[in-house]
């Protein structure tokens, strides 16, 4: 194993460069920073140890499953990254309806961790690995709807060999459905939101229309589906500005604001709210599989994802002549000098056309299974524009900037193949991949309806990927043995930085590592209905182009690349003891995680006191996160009541940072020590279903030395309880309908970003 990188800590030359340039350049982009009776029921929401019937790769993890039926009465699903926020340890940060921005965080790792998870549709890489945030580099979710699910399987842990490092956190595999008969869905659901927060009150809407088509044609198949969302989401981040140390007499007499505290106790005026995105989404989907032989299937999936989004921003200050956005104030006794600019960042549009496709072939027979599959995910166009200038004067047009990431996207390829004996399975695969990332800047004069002018900033680049893998389990009486390992080659190459001012124009070097990752682990039934399962595996978790290139800003916050970062090696270790019979399961495992050169995404103050924070990735010496899961879910605890729910404990910490020692025995950015999760279902008869959920998270930090020490504000993170319930009715076999409720009690926190508030979904479904 050779990992021939430089080992150095500080940001380079270039990205301090990036940096001056992003303070020389207007903002742009969203506001961010840096969740019957019958005996033949479907399987409850959570399957501990439970292994899909048709995965090659036969992986020894941990898993947990939920399916359509489970979705469709237990769950208030409007988006399909809300199908998964029961299951355990699982937290996807879905800001609102609609959000484009939904990062997915897991036992051990953070909102700002993208890159350490990977999530599939059919085989299709949804996961960003463009980068590893909580912005552009979320996961792909909006190319699949609810109502095409047919199962959603987690894996937990880094144990298959079949996985990149990237599973160091979870793997999320979706399956949607194939028909073989007659079969379609009419949908429509609405969503009504009461938010109330400093100065904003209002009620926001969504309204989704849905539908499904499929059939079989003897040895064809085909499915169809399509759904519109248009919504109308919360602030997504306040406009503040640090409160004066004094009273004064200087500028004009101005009403309105809110005095609070930032994230490290700052004492600021909140002037307003900005990022109020109303939005129009359509997803296409296409999925044709055709039997060639009755051992051989060709598939293929194509996708169409498109996005039309419009974010407004409101001042709470005013004067005897109306709304006031900038200037030089005096509110309440203090002197503010507010920027004609203040509100801007907040105020963009965004048009977006993605596509994916995969294609795939796959064998069946006996003792022999294998598949070939191929995925391509294009930002076909990817264009956003922001104003200059101050509103509101902006909002009918002027000077700005436009953003445009076309040609952004990756492609992956993967051949494996399973072989079976009575009592040995022997996987094997081969991967390739390839991320891309082409970001360009450009001024223009009227940044609603004008082209672009002069180009002002490109970050752009491309990683690679080689890996080989193979997996052996065998069975020796009680006691199944996997081992397997992983090699990848990866490197990064043609990556280019530009600035217009500051003057800059790096051509980075090509640069390469490669690493091989064993894994293991010993399975033991000791007893009828009982497993014990140990498992060891290491996994390499190499830089995005993201990471190492794309200098971005995006509202009131910086990122900042790095070019000279490190892979990040994780050990990791879990035993899982499991109780598995026809009413369910418990599980409890103990787990344990140690990663040497961490690359963690963060955000600090730009100066001391400072409300515009910058986004850096860092490698950090070594972390470690250990603790415990207990997964629960029981079919019929008393007869009609079903109960599921897990709790999570988990100790995370920097363990060695060299250029950061106050991080040291800190908690990790954005993992909690405590989640926890509960689903009761009770089926008063076989048509009607009530739910009650709830979902847990103890206190958050966003910084690696802890200093956000004000949780429950702008850009702070807090701890939540969030309360759902969900009545599901099923008229016949045609028609269902339920409403819901989602976060009933009406928690107000902050992950970040301030959360969705108390909101009502009503539904209705028809079926062929």
């Amino acid at each position: 194993m050779s990992l021939p990188l430089p080992r150095r800590r500080f940001l380079p030359r270039v990205s301090l460069l990036a940096l001056a340039t992003l303070l020389a350049l207007p903002a742009y982009a969203a506001p961010n920073e840096d969740e019957d009776q019958d005996g033949s029921r479907k399987p409850a929401i959570v399957v501990t140890g439970e292994r899909s019937r048709a995965t090659i790769e036969n992986s020894p993890s941990t898993s947990a499953r939920i399916d359509a039926e489970r979705i469709d009465t237990t769950t208030n699903a409007v988006n399909v990254e809300d199908t998964i926020k029961y299951l355990p340890s699982l937290v996807v940060r879905k800001r609102h309806i609609g959000d484009t921005q939904a990062p997915l965080a897991t036992r051990t790792s953070g909102l700002g961790s993208s890159a350490r998870s990977l999530i599939y549709a059919d085989g299709a890489l949804l996961s960003s690995l463009i980068g590893n945030n909580n912005t552009s580099a979320s996961p792909r979710w909006g190319l699949v709807a609810p109502e095409e699910i047919e199962r959603i399987d987690i894996l937990y842990g880094p144990f298959s060999a079949a996985y990149a490092g990237n599973s160091i956190g979870a793997v999320v595999n979706i399956t949607t459905r194939l028909p073989d008969k007659l079969e379609g869905t009419l949908s429509a659901l609405t969503n009504l939101q009461d938010y109330d927060q400093y100065g904003t009150k209002a009620l926001y809407p969504t309204y989704q229309f849905a539908g499904t088509l499929g059939d079989r044609f003897g040895p064809l198949s085909l499915f169809a589906a399509a759904t519109h969302t248009a919504s109308k989401g919360q602030p997504l981040s306040f406009v503040t500005t640090n409160r004066p140390a004094a009273t004064g007499a200087g500028g004009s007499l101005t009403d309105g604001g809110y005095d609070a505290l930032n994230r490290t106790g700052t004492p600021i005026r909140v002037l307003g709210a900005s990022g109020i995105e109303t939005q129009h989404q359509d997803v296409l989907k296409l999925k044709a599989a055709l039997d060639v032989t009755g051992e051989i299937r060709v598939t293929y999936v194509g996708g169409l994802f498109l996005d039309d989004t419009n974010a407004v921003a409101e001042t709470y200050l005013s004067n005897s002549a109306g709304p006031v956005y900038s200037g030089s104030l005096n509110i309440g006794g203090y002197p503010y000098n507010i920027a004609a600019s203040a509100f801007s960042g907040g105020v963009y549009t965004r048009d977006s056309r993605h596509w994916s496709h995969t294609l795939s072939a796959r064998g069946d027979t006996n003792g022999l299974d294998w598949e070939v599959i191929g995925s391509l995910y294009d930002f076909d166009r990817d264009v956003q524009r922001t104003p200059s200038g101050a509103l509101p004067a902006a909002n009918a047009g002027g000077a700005g900037q436009i953003v445009r990431l076309d040609g952004t996207g990756w492609r992956t390829l993967d051949a494996k193949a399973n072989w079976r004996t009575g009592t040995q399975s022997i996987s094997a695969g081969g991967h390739w991949d390839r991320f891309t990332l082409s970001s360009n800047r450009y001024t223009t004069t009227d940044w609603i309806q004008g082209a672009e002018a002069q180009l002002n900033l490109v970050s752009r680049g491309k990683t690679e990927t080689f890996a080989l893998w193979a997996q052996d389990a065998i069975d020796v009486g009680p006691v199944t043995l996997t081992l397997g390992g992983r090699y990848e080659w990866w490197r990064s190459f043609d990556g280019y930085n530009y600035s217009l001012s500051p003057a800059l124009a790096v051509t980075q070097p090509e640069r390469h590592a490669q690493g091989f990752s064993p894994k293991a682990t010993v399975a033991w039934t000791p007893a009828e209905n009982w497993s014990v399962r140990l498992s060891a595996g290491k996994a390499y978790r190499f830089p995005t182009v993201g990471e190492l290139y794309q200098a971005v800003t995006t509202g009131p916050t910086m990122s900042v690349p790095d070019p000279t970062l490190r892979p990040e090696q994780a050990v990791s270790e879990e035993l899982a003891i499991e109780h598995a019979d026809r009413h369910g399961s418990v599980r409890l495992s103990l787990f344990n995680e140690s990663v040497e050169d961490a690359l963690i995404s963060q955000s600090a103050p730009l100066v001391p006191g400072s409300a515009t924070l910058y986004n850096y990735v860092q490698n950090v010496g070594r972390t470690r996160a250990r603790g415990l899961e207990f997964a629960l879910d029981r079919r019929d605890v008393v007869p009609r009541f079903d109960l599921a729910g897990s709790v999570t404990y988990t100790d995370a910490e920097t363990r060695e940072d060299a250029a950061f020692p106050a991080a040291v025995g800190k908690m990790l950015p954005s993992v909690p020590r405590w989640k926890a999760s509960a689903v009761a279902t009770w089926r008063p008869d076989d048509a009607v279903s009530l739910t009650a959920a709830a979902r847990y998270a103890s206190r958050n930090w966003g910084s690696l030395d802890n200093s956000d020490v004000v949780g429950n504000t702008w850009q702070g993170f807090y701890k939540y309880l969030v309360i759902d319930a969900r009545a599901h009715f099923r008229v016949n076999e045609h028609y269902s309908f339920a409403v819901g409720v989602d976060n009933l009690t009406n928690d107000k926190y902050f992950l970040f970003h301030p959360f969705p508030q108390r909101s009502v979904t009503a539904e209705m479904t028809m079926r062929l």
